[in-house]
């Protein structure tokens, strides 16, 4: 495909989905808040202040043959009220089915959107992996969201035709990584004590590397159209084996003691923290085997690279 819009291009994923697209000379049309990448480079930018049902995108997609749905609202909350419903709903779910029908009646060939393995759920029992066929079951908002513009992208290409590629994601990290990644390896360099040393969990993560590497994939494979993809790295980590890589490339020893699961989850809930502290005792796995065997795709990246190249760009910052 020729011409591709990126939304949320001074995003964590965009950001870096850019600087791809540069390299490989695309053409490149981006929404942002910003004039950063204003006609730079085969790049021309348009300013969306918001995204929702009203906006006008028109002009951001003429010529477009891909639209690469990146923006939205990415803070989690549990907090299921109304309103906070209401306004994840404008963006994540009117937004994107705004821009859906929008591109549909421009001519644009594919859709890619950007979901999270949040709509499969919070967690995987045992030995289990969540795969693409499972029947979603989102918890929070966000998720809830995710879900509900997946399925309106599904209706939107039944009625037009328009070609919808999705991507869940777990966690991602990479350079310019932020929130509870970048916190987790602030604490281990500063040398602050987790009590993590009873959790024997398994969690998938996705290198942004290896997430950007799919998503280009996705945009003129064949096999791509229609499809739900996970991704992750292919190799599933502990929370204490995290933590020993993260202290190993920054060559701390890591302070890690036993503290009961039950105990956590007890304080966790006392503090109003349950969530985050069952993330982080829970596993959550993912099977990405439809993915690889569907695309022919494979990682481009390591674990132990992506980790190295995250907590080096951490240092440059410190």
């Amino acid at each position: 495909m020729n011409k591709i819009l990126l939304t949320g291009s001074t995003g964590f994923i965009g950001s870096e989905l850019l600087r791809q697209f540069k390299l490989k000379k695309y053409f490149i049309h981006t929404s942002s808040r910003s004039t950063l990448e204003k006609n730079v480079n085969g790049v021309k930018n348009f300013i969306i202040n918001q995204i929702d049902n009203d906006t006008n995108w028109s002009e951001a997609l003429e010529g477009v043959d891909c639209v690469i749905h990146c923006a939205g609202v990415a803070t989690e909350t549990y907090k299921l009220d109304t309103s906070v419903l209401s306004y994840y709903r404008k963006i994540n779910v009117e937004g994107t089915r705004n821009l859906a029908y929008q591109a549909a009646a421009k001519g644009v060939k594919r859709f890619i959107f950007i979901s999270s393995i949040k709509v499969n759920g919070e967690r995987t029992g045992g030995f289990l992996s969540f795969k693409n066929t499972d029947i979603p079951k989102p918890e929070g908002i966000y998720a809830i969201s995710k879900w509900e513009a997946e399925q309106s992208l599904h209706s939107i290409s039944k009625q037009t035709g328009l070609e919808i590629v999705i991507i869940r994601t777990p966690i991602v990290y990479g350079q310019q990584v932020k929130g509870n990644f970048y916190r987790l390896i602030n604490f281990i360099d500063r040398g602050f004590p987790l009590p993590f040393g009873k959790v024997n969990n398994l969690r998938s993560y996705v290198a942004l590397d290896n997430l950007v590497d799919l998503i280009i994939c996705c945009i003129n494979h064949p096999k791509a159209t229609g499809q739900t993809f996970l991704v992750s790295d292919g190799e599933d980590l502990s929370t204490p084996d995290l933590i020993k890589k993260i202290a190993f490339i920054l060559e701390k020893k890591p302070f890690l003691f036993p503290v009961p699961i039950s105990f956590m989850k007890f304080a966790g809930k006392i503090m109003g923290k349950s969530r985050e502290i069952d993330r982080l005792v829970s596993s959550l796995r993912l099977d990405c085997s439809h993915t690889s065997s569907l695309l022919n795709w494979n990682r481009s990246i390591s674990v132990d690279e992506a980790l190295f190249k995250t907590v080096i760009d951490y240092n440059k910052k410190q």
